[in-house]
């Protein structure tokens, strides 16, 4: 008879008759009755009453229903810790049971009564488990040590058990081994801080030789362990590999994922001209590939950690592209997730056989998929160069079919491929007008208008094509009515006359009848731009765009090193860091990459400070032998070279009041004829009122008009360069640094922007200068007080002297800096202006000036051209005086005005000046020279340099 008549009620005092059976002599019906309390329990009946009953059948040898009791009270203990305590002393003695199974059995249930009363009485018989003779009874404690640490941390460290587990690591039974691994990662992952795992190469090699022997999950715990393991160098992420490569062949998919990981991991460390670096690449594809021959759902999970792969190492799959085309019978999910493997691995090789599979794909019945391959040819065309005008082709191929929703798709597309490539394809544009009336998705309609607004002056009609999209207006989707705006503000600009109306009837309709910010405020620019200015309205709509990148969908650099040592788990499927979906009080720790080979960077833990560096201390910046600035760096990073004291009134971030007298100190510059944008002239506004950088003209466009920041808190006297992006995120993981150097009452800074564009927090800020030509170097450490979130910038001055080691650079004012933070050390150069250098006492005598003048060589002299000066002497004279360019005496020779001048830069070396200046002539046309300039210095290399700077104050 089977199991089922457990589950079949009896009568009405079952509970009653239960206990009466369980209290029976004969133990084949001891037996039955457990089971009937075990198949009521499991049908959501309450058989709690029954605790004391059922917990006096533990005395038994019979194991099956030892099991059976043991399941009933792992149930029940947390609803009866009273009544569970009286269980304590049979787990006792039967964790001395002669028969291993039972003392496991025991140890086992142990861990599952999440009772804290009872935890104390169990850690004697847990200890004496750990240290059994038999392996099986130990692999069962191991696990009971990570359940009981759940239930009550402190208990487990007072009791020394987790040195206990660490010494299971060296056990000689390859399942303990594994056991006492995951126990500890268990442990590890809850308290991210404590350092459990405390690898070392003799540990690694143990838990490589017990790889071999392992259950398969045993060994996906032990590849996870040597995941979070940092080699000491190459040789040894080699050995390592070597290891566990043979783990790629494995039947169970998990166990081959593991393994990519630590290969993915540690082929990092590797450098890429070893011949075992291109065999390790060779091994890699057929595991994926097999991956790929499972049920479809594993497929899918398969495909989303080779999407990963992929993007960090392509060359891995590049020769595997056909077992990516999609079958007949591939679910959905399987086949776009195949499409997007296909464009990533699609080169000049492969393409013609990836067009000819796509273009077969358009024709499918899955309209989702449909979609998908359509934009997979453009996104082919904007990838392989070589290929565009065939795909072009097959899209204009794929526009004939008329199919609604192919032909939307292709719209799209052909878009993207005109940003990328153009003037090439622009012919095929007549076709696509002949579809605008099918267009009714907004993407395709936007796309559409705004090819319509960019070849405007290539379409005869485009004016009417924009005014039916413009009947509509208040009914289009935000996206279709923004690119109209633009679109008929283009057609505009390229056509006035004929266009006037419509443009009107744009702005009105933006401005006046529409309820969205983002239209209303684009409308409003647009309007006053053209009013004010059509010719800086030109030079902001019709400028030249860039070209389009290639991969508009990869995952960012940092986010993507994170994944991929997540590989194998959900964070890959997700294509997101587990932080983002874990919920809970655990601590996610961010994983990444180790350092590329060469770089003695240690990454193993974000939070940690570098090895050598103490906690608060600012951490050093230690690029290794070979790197870019490795070999030049003088990385001596004690306590900064101690400079000239910043002076007390040097002025602290935003205690100036930016706009002086309010907000109408700010607009005085267009009031009066000088134009706003795009306007020569500018009468700049006293500087008691604002700082000088506001003075600038703003016919930079209007970027500049909103830009207060470039050199905010500056004092009236030298120029500051608005500030410019010295360091792209896409270079530094994320990391985006931008800036401009500023001199101050005798003082030199660096005004920097940190912006976080990655999706993990920043910190450990640390700089550091390569020796430069005048021996510029950091005055303090970078302070960054707050961890930098995602999204977030931080505006920071770096006070500089000039007390630096000094090595001689081309060009003479460049500088390379190296900044650290706890994802990277990341390089940059930039040029400094030489104005920052020029120092406060460089006012000579006038008898020394000539004496100094007759005695510097006339080789030494150097003359330069100032074009397009319109200052005269004395507006030249006081511009260049807060720049710390003294003038020494002004003479009015034939007509001209001659200035003559000294400086002197931070190293001591005087340089002497003499500007002629011809005064404004209506005679003279824009081309002839009116400023000419001579230098005299006993360090000719500096007069090039002297003269930028006198152009940049000058024209600023």
């Amino acid at each position: 008879m089977t199991d089922s008549k457990y589950f079949t009620t009896t009568k009405k005092g079952e509970i009653f008759e239960l206990k009466a059976e369980l209290n029976s002599d004969k133990k084949e019906k001891k037996k039955e009755a457990v089971k009937k309390v075990i198949a009521s329990m499991t049908v959501g009946k309450d058989v709690s009453a029954l605790f004391p009953d059922v917990v006096n059948c533990m005395q038994t040898d019979n194991l099956e229903l030892k099991k059976l009791v043991y399941l009933y009270l792992m149930n029940y203990a947390k609803s009866q810790p009273d009544m569970a305590i009286m269980a304590v002393n049979t787990f006792v003695k039967d964790c001395e049971d002669p028969n291993p199974l039972i003392r496991a059995l025991a140890v086992r249930t142990m861990g599952c009564i999440r009772v804290d009363k009872i935890t104390e009485y169990l850690c004697e018989p847990l200890r004496k488990c750990l240290k059994d003779e038999d392996p099986y009874v130990r692999k069962t404690a191991a696990v009971c040590v990570a359940k009981l640490h759940d239930i009550n941390a402190q208990l487990v460290e007072d009791q020394g058990f987790l040195d206990t587990l660490k010494d299971l690591i060296s056990d000689s039974n390859p399942m303990v081994v594994a056991n006492a691994v995951a126990a500890l990662s268990e442990i590890a992952e809850s308290h991210p801080s404590s350092n459990l795992l405390d690898l070392n190469p003799q540990s690694i090699n143990k838990l490589l030789t017990a790889l071999n022997e392992c259950t398969e999950w045993g060994q996906i715990f032990i590849l996870d362990c040597l995941a979070n393991y940092m080699p000491k160098d190459d040789r040894e992420a080699q050995s390592i590999c070597e290891r566990v490569t043979p783990r790629l062949s494995h039947a169970n998919s998990a166990v081959v994922l593991s393994a990519v990981k630590v290969l993915m991991k540690f082929m990092e460390m590797l450098s890429k001209d070893l011949d075992y670096y291109g065999t390790l690449l060779k091994k890699l594809a057929p595991p994926l590939v097999t991956l790929l021959s499972a049920e479809p759902e594993l497929q899918y999970v398969a495909l989303r950690n080779i999407n990963l792969i992929v993007q960090k190492r392509p060359e891995i799959l590049k020769h595997e592209m056909k077992v990516f085309f999609v079958k007949y019978n591939d679910p959905i999910y399987v086949k776009l997730e195949k499409l997007d493997i296909m464009i990533r691995l699609a080169s000049q090789a492969n393409i013609a056989q990836v067009l000819a599979e796509l273009k077969e794909y358009a024709t499918e019945v899955d309209v989702d998929f449909v979609r998908k391959a359509v934009r997979a040819i453009g996104r082919c065309a904007i990838k392989v160069e070589q290929s565009a005008e065939r795909c072009v082709s097959t899209l204009l191929d794929l526009i004939q079919t008329k199919v609604n929703y192919v032909v939307q798709e292709a719209i799209v597309v052909i878009k993207d491929i005109f940003r990328k490539y153009p003037n090439k394809y622009e012919s095929v544009i007549a076709t696509l007008c002949e579809n605008l009336d099918s267009l009714d998705e907004p993407e395709a309609r936007a796309a559409m208008i705004w090819i319509v607004g960019e070849y405007a002056e290539r379409i005869d009609n485009a004016d009417e094509l924009l005014e039916s999209f413009l009947e509509g207006f208040h009914d289009e989707s935000t996206q279709v009515q923004l690119q109209l705006l633009t679109a008929i503000v283009k057609l505009f600009l390229k056509k006035p006359t004929e266009t006037q109306e419509l443009v009107q009837q744009v702005l009105s309709l933006a401005t006046q009848d529409s309820d969205n910010p983002d239209l209303r405020d684009r409308g409003y620019i647009y309007w006053r731009l053209l009013s004010t200015d059509p010719v800086a309205a030109k030079e902001v709509v019709l400028a030249e765009k860039p070209l389009i990148s290639e991969e508009t969908d990869l995952i960012e650099p940092t986010l993507l090193d994170e994944l991929i040592c997540y590989i194998g788990t959900l964070a890959s499927v997700y294509h997101k860091p587990p932080s983002a979906f874990v919920e809970g009080s655990r601590g996610v720790v961010h994983k990444s990459l180790p350092p590329r080979t060469g770089s003695s960077e240690s990454t193993e833990s974000p939070d940690a400070a570098p090895p050598g560096v103490q906690a608060g201390e600012q951490p050093a910046v230690i690029p290794a032998q070979g790197d870019l600035l490795g070999d030049l760096l003088n990385l001596d990073l004690g306590p900064p070279v101690s400079g000239p004291p910043i002076a007390a009134s040097a002025v602290q971030m935003g205690a100036v009041d930016l706009l002086g007298g309010g907000l109408d100190s700010l607009l005085r510059s267009d009031v009066g004829g000088s134009p706003a944008i795009g306007g020569g002239g500018f009468t700049p506004v006293p500087s008691t009122t604002m700082p000088t950088n506001l003075g600038a003209p703003l016919g930079s466009g209007l970027g500049d008009l909103f830009d207060l920041t470039g050199g905010v808190g500056a004092l009236p006297g030298s120029y500051v360069a608005p500030k410019a992006v010295w360091l792209p995120a896409m270079k530094a993981k994320g990391l985006e640094i931008s800036g401009t150097f500023t001199r101050q009452v005798g003082s030199i800074s660096m005004e920097l922007v940190l912006t976080n564009k990655a999706l993990q927090v920043m910190s450990d800020f640390a700089i550091q200068f390569n020796r430069n030509s005048f021996g510029l170097a950091p005055a303090a450490p970078l302070q960054v007080h707050a961890p930098l979130t995602p999204n977030q910038s931080v505006e920071i001055s770096l006070p500089l002297n000039t007390v630096g080691s000094v090595m001689k650079m081309d060009p003479l004012n460049n500088l390379q800096v190296a900044v650290k933070n706890n994802i990277d050390v990341f390089y940059f150069s930039t040029l400094y202006p030489l104005h920052i250098l020029f120092v406060e006492d460089g006012k000579m005598e006038r008898q020394m000036f000539l004496a100094t003048w007759k005695d510097i060589p006339n080789e030494n002299e150097a003359q330069f051209q100032i074009k397009d000066c319109s200052l005269n002497a004395d507006a030249i004279s006081s511009k260049l005086q807060g720049s710390n360019i003294f003038t020494i005496a002004k003479r009015n020779v034939e007509g001209q005005d001659m200035l003559y001048q000294s400086l002197k830069l931070t190293n001591g070396i005087w340089v002497l000046a003499e500007l002629r200046i011809q005064p404004s002539n209506p005679s003279f046309t824009d081309l002839e020279v009116r400023t000419l300039l001579s230098l005299k210095c006993r360090a000719p290399e500096v007069s090039q340099y002297i003269y930028q700077a006198y152009e940049t104050i000058l024209k600023n």
